[in-house]
């Protein structure tokens, strides 16, 4: 009878695991990682807390927040011009603003970062190319993201054709809006406007920092902004309301506040993701 062969005298080679097994093992970890994070409880005061962060970082490196608050500034009249030409797609053009502001932050976050960590000096120059190591997964949030704006503006157009029989004349737009007989027109499309405003908000709260602070891919990231917002639905709805409460008071001075308010709420976005999603052990971070 021929003798078993113990697992243990086996040759080395043998029980070595295929650097394939170990490859795809440390692959399913990581992504069961990113589904198991265990997110922060937050307190109301929390928001206010991230604005008061995202205030310091302004002050301590100005010089990069008034170049992306001019950019928002830019943003601002180019949206003015646009309603100015197409006053139905008002409320989809302001989803656009909804759209560009996260991305164009990401060099707000850089420098929040790397103020936070010491991981390198904040610089303009950095800031600008912070998009590059994730640059198809940006590229792809961002297919995601456009998809609800063209739907939003779409449905705009529908409810703007259900309501009326032509197109209202821009020069008696306000006036139209305040007819009480345009009521009902104006309740749904502000429903219509909030459903999709609430969507863009609730996937991207988040994500594009933990993009950029994490590498990981678009679905994990906008799950987890979905799952903080579920997780903390009253709290984020404080923040929602503070940056759009912040945003519109900023555009009333010819959108000269946002030189100072697109860049704080750039740096509080930041401090907020760090808050809700626990840092990685690799990082050495300031704790809040």
């Amino acid at each position: 009878m021929a003798e078993a062969i113990h697992p243990d005298h086996l040759p080395e080679s043998e029980n070595e695991p295929l650097p394939e097994v170990i490859a795809g093992s440390a692959e399913s970890e990581r992504s069961d990682s990113i589904f198991a994070l265990q997110l922060a409880e937050l307190k109301p005061s929390d928001p206010f807390l991230w604005l008061q962060l995202g205030w310091q970082d302004f002050k301590r490196c100005p010089r990069i927040g008034l170049f992306y608050g001019l950019c928002f500034f830019v943003m601002g009249h180019a949206l003015l011009a646009l309603f100015q030409s197409a006053p139905q797609y008002l409320l989809a053009l302001s989803a656009g603003f909804l759209l560009m502001g996260p991305f164009l932050c990401l060099g707000l976050y850089d420098a929040s970062k790397a103020m936070q960590t010491h991981s390198h000096r904040p610089s303009l120059r950095a800031s600008l190319t912070a998009w590059r190591p994730t640059k198809g997964t940006m590229a792809i949030f961002a297919g995601v993201l456009l998809i609800l704006e063209m739907l939003w503006g779409r449905a705009a157009l529908v409810v703007f054709a259900v309501s009326f029989n032509t197109m209202p004349d821009k020069a008696n737009l306000l006036t139209m809006l305040l007819d009480p007989e345009n009521i009902g027109f104006v309740i749904t499309y502000c429903v219509v406007g909030g459903v999709f405003a609430s969507l863009i908000f609730v996937t991207s709260v988040i994500s594009i920092p933990m993009i950029m602070d994490r590498r990981v891919d678009a679905v994990s990231a906008g799950l987890t902004s979905i799952r903080a917002c579920v997780q903390n639905p009253g709290v984020m709805l404080i923040w929602g309301a503070l940056i759009t409460g912040i945003i519109l008071l900023a555009m009333l001075p010819v959108f000269l506040g946002l030189f100072v308010a697109g860049p704080v709420i750039g740096h509080a976005t930041w401090h907020a993701y760090r808050h809700i999603v626990p840092g990685d052990p690799a990082q050495k971070s300031i704790p809040l």
